[in-house]
């Protein structure tokens, strides 16, 4: 077997010496947020805590938790510890209601995070005379920029194709020779049944690993890339609020996915109580970030759910390992990258004013893309044979919300009292996809 190769040492680091540097980190990130972020000085005022008494690591759970909701009531740059001057970019995810949540970077957190995607990159193969093909998109989104990042740290090349033009993308992998292929895993299944559909196959193109995140994705998923593009498939892990992609990341040993310990504290919790749980059990994943100066969130609740564990991994990295999330405790789902929440068509469909407030989102795969319909109820006096009135606010409902998802959606208008209503929680989701 090939000897695993590593970005730098300090994955190998020994627990001692990974606590050391945290706590000196966290102690820091605590004074800094306490002294020039005003939410954090107003929570921590009402907690009775004070900089000083987080001297070491196990102190992260006497700190209060931070919502995403956090961000919205402080747009866009309030919980930013440093000033506009310092700021090299900024990038945004979309909100509930169609308020971003806005991120920004400075010169060493880009450096930060070109260096965790760096780490990705070798753990998956990656080497300094690979061509590093980027299927993620490009923007206001960190999927491609982030990957972008950490190719040039790790001085591979980098083929920024971005998203689209599956065609052409297919061309470009086989005269550039792309090597690893980084974009979303239904994606790249589409890519691997286009590559089949034009009568060409793995032995046509340089491919050899892929690395895919953004959305959720199965075993099952996995096997299947393999097989259609011949490579090894890895996982990467990240939100664009603690970093972006890099925040973990899996290693040949695809047994969980190695957390930068350096950089961001892991945590589990009880998503009912706040309890701090122990390696092993399930709960909400919750990360701290301890190196960044633009936005240091402290103990972000990510309201995904996982497990962490430290047993030894094949690899030699000692960096913790979270398990592949395995759900979520609020209703977000992830739809070809973008992360929708029912509140969001919630609020269109009020907006308009047009249709009843009774509705269903139906999420599915066909093949290797994720659809979104939204089934709502017409008002009992709208005239539902008139088939061009219908087409019309079919349309006129699928562009709002595709203006405020950034996600293409089918609208389909149904009868009066057509959709089962429920005495209790109304269940407005249907997700048909084996996730």
């Amino acid at each position: 077997m090939e000897k695993q190769k590593y970005f730098n040492t300090i994955e190998t680091a020994p627990l001692w010496e990974l606590r050391a540097l945290q706590s000196m980190r966290l102690s820091q990130t605590v004074r800094r947020v306490y002294e020039r972020v005003p939410f954090y000085r107003r929570k921590f005022d009402e907690l009775g805590i004070r900089p000083e008494d987080i001297k070491t690591a196990d102190d992260l759970s006497k700190l209060p938790f931070t919502y995403k909701q956090d961000l919205r009531d402080n747009y866009p740059y309030g919980l930013f510890a440093v000033g506009h001057e310092d700021l090299v970019r900024i990038h945004a995810s979309s909100g509930t209601t169609g308020k971003q949540t806005v991120v920004g970077y400075t010169k060493k957190d880009i450096e930060t995070w070109g260096e965790c995607c760096a780490r990705a990159l070798v753990a998956a193969g990656a080497a300094p005379k690979d061509f590093v093909h980027i299927s993620y998109g490009y923007g206001l989104f960190t999927g491609g920029l982030g990957l972008h990042a950490g190719v040039e740290t790790m001085g591979a090349t980098v083929i920024p194709a971005s998203t689209g033009n599956t065609k052409r993308q297919l061309q470009i992998m086989k005269d550039f020779g792309s090597n690893i292929l980084c974009c979303t895993p239904s994606y790249a299944i589409y890519l691997g049944e286009a590559l089949r559909e034009s009568g060409c196959g793995p032995k046509d193109i340089s491919l050899r690993a892929g690395i895919f995140g953004a959305e959720p994705w199965t075993e099952n998923m996995r096997r299947e890339i393999e097989s259609l593009l011949g490579i090894k498939a890895y996982d990467i892990y990240g939100l664009s609020e603690v970093m972006g992609p890099g925040v973990s990341f899996e290693c040949s040993g695809q047994c969980g996915l190695h957390v930068n310990e350096d950089y961001f504290i892991p945590e589990i919790i009880n998503p009912d109580t706040g309890e701090v749980l122990p390696d092993g059990e399930q709960g909400e994943l919750v990360f701290t970030c301890i190196y960044k100066d633009a936005l240091p969130l402290i103990r972000y609740r990510t309201r995904d759910v996982a497990t962490l564990t430290r047993e030894t991994c094949t690899c030699g990295r000692t960096f913790v390992r979270m398990s592949k999330p395995r759900g979520r405790t609020d209703d977000m789902l992830i739809i070809r990258g973008i992360n929708v929440f029912p509140s969001q068509i919630e609020s269109v469909l009020l907006e308009l004013g047009e249709t009843t407030p009774h509705y269903q989102i139906i999420v599915d795969r066909q093949g290797a893309l994720d659809t979104l319909e939204v089934v709502v109820e017409m008002p009992e006096n709208m005239d539902f044979d008139a088939v061009r009135h219908v087409e019309r606010l079919e349309k006129k409902i699928s562009a709002a919300l595709e203006s405020t998802l950034s996600i293409s959606a089918k609208v389909t208008l149904a009868a009066p009292h057509s959709i089962e209503r429920s005495e209790g929680k109304a269940k407005r989701v249907i997700d048909k996809r084996q996730l």
